[in-house]
């Protein structure tokens, strides 16, 4: 692992010497080498696919690890994308001259090597390393075991660019043990690796926070919320809702719980049970909404599960008050949402909820790096320190101070 961390960091001494028209260049190399396999990368899927099922993987897990030539085809846009994005190096961020007549930039640089931890989505093996090359980090990658075929294919195809390119394959690398005892190696080598993040469950999120020398960015769980409030055009709210839960259920931006204002639940819970029973939608609920609609019951300990199905959490409370409590209570700081057209109810929710992401009138599932403009995203801090929400190149960069003297002395 040392040797192996060692090259890495090498690496990225490399990569520091690159243009960013050298870099676009090869990561639009990249995509199109994507494209071109095709055919083996889906072959590489449907091992991973096939031992999914031999190990009864749920629905929603088979859908992430799931690939199709739309899907890569997907990957390669995304790629794409990042070469289009302006620079994030080199960046004068802001300059001053002092007092005593020293001038000083505060100029961005990438953060160096990176290692991400990371679920079974194949399509997160290339978005991340796509970000990182971009941003002049390198990266070393640890996915999801259930992806192992995908995840190879896929660094493979991205590693042969960069031999075609005269440049070391370690720019962008799996780690050679992906073993619990390796990535317990990997998050204590602070002497190569400059930053972690991990991107799972809250046991791993738990596991590598506790045990970490290197920094770490958390990308948490998505106990993401959406409330309607008794001021909602309830036609939107039940699209809004049906879109947040149903559209991709096993995504971290998929609304776990649904909050109701007890002002309008009894009219409004059995449209939205008519809805979700036509997406076979299974839901749970509070006794009030019980009393209202045939649901089981939702216990504290469902309120607080991130289910990554199509399994729903609905709850009346009293206006957006209780609605904040709730979600202060049981939110992940991932991103909440409230339907009304009272300006000034949203703005309490927008200004009383501590998230990196929230909504007036729309989905949770637009918190996503592609949606708000990124190309893609190495993930969805939930972090408040350096870098939070959807986490593109921007946050994959850190910044030094150039100090230009004239003699001076102190």
């Amino acid at each position: 692992m040392e040797q192996f961390l060692s090259e890495a960091k090498a690496g990225s001494r490399v990569l520091n010497t690159l243009s960013g028209s050298d870099k676009n260049r090869i990561l639009q190399e990249m995509a199109q080498a994507l494209r071109k396999s095709t055919t083996q990368l889906i072959e590489a899927n449907a091992k991973d696919m096939e031992d999914g099922k031999k190990n009864n993987l749920t629905s929603a897990l088979m859908d992430r690890l799931f690939l199709d030539e739309g899907r890569i085809d997907a990957m390669a846009v995304a790629i794409e994308e990042i070469a289009a994005l302006k620079e994030p190096v080199g960046r004068v961020l802001d300059g001053w001259v002092t007092e005593d007549g020293l001038k000083i930039e505060k100029v961005s640089i990438p953060i160096g090597v990176i290692g991400i931890i990371y679920e079974s989505r194949p399509n997160v093996t290339s978005d991340t390393a796509a970000l990182c090359f971009k941003s002049s980090n390198v990266c070393v990658l640890k996915g999801g075991k259930e992806a192992e075929n995908s995840n190879r294919a896929i660094a493979k195809v991205l590693q042969g660019v960069l031999k075609t390119n005269d440049l070391p394959q370690a720019l962008i690398s799996l780690i050679p043990d992906s073993s619990r005892e390796g990535v317990n190696k990997l998050i204590k080598m602070d002497k190569y690796v400059d930053l972690i993040i991990p991107r799972g469950g809250a046991g791993l999120i738990k596991h590598v926070s506790e045990n970490a020398t290197v920094s770490v960015v958390k990308h948490d769980k998505g106990q993401c919320h959406t409330y309607i409030d008794k001021d909602a055009k309830i036609e939107d709210a039940i699209a809004i809702a049906i879109n947040a839960k149903v559209q991709r259920p096993g995504v971290c931006n998929a609304m776990e719980t649904l909050l109701v204002d007890s002002a309008i639940a009894k009219d409004t819970l059995p449209k939205l049970k008519s809805a979700f029973d036509e997406a076979h939608t299974e839901l749970k609920g509070c006794k009030e909404t019980q009393a209202i609609i045939a649901v089981d019951n939702a216990s504290d300990e469902d309120y607080d599960t991130e289910y990554l199905a199509n399994i729903l959490n609905i709850k009346v409370v009293d206006g957006v008050n209780g609605a904040i409590e709730h979600i202060v209570k049981f939110g992940s700081g991932h991103s909440e949402a409230i339907i009304t057209q009272d300006i000034s109810t949203a703005e309490e929710f927008l200004n009383a909820i501590d998230a990196a992401a929230i909504y007036v009138n729309a989905s949770t599932r637009f918190t996503d790096g592609g949606a708000f403009g990124f190309g893609a995203e190495v993930g969805i801090s939930t972090n408040k320190l350096h870098a939070r929400g959807p986490m593109g190149i921007e946050g994959l960069t850190t910044y030094k101070f150039k100090i230009y003297g004239s003699g001076q002395t102190r």
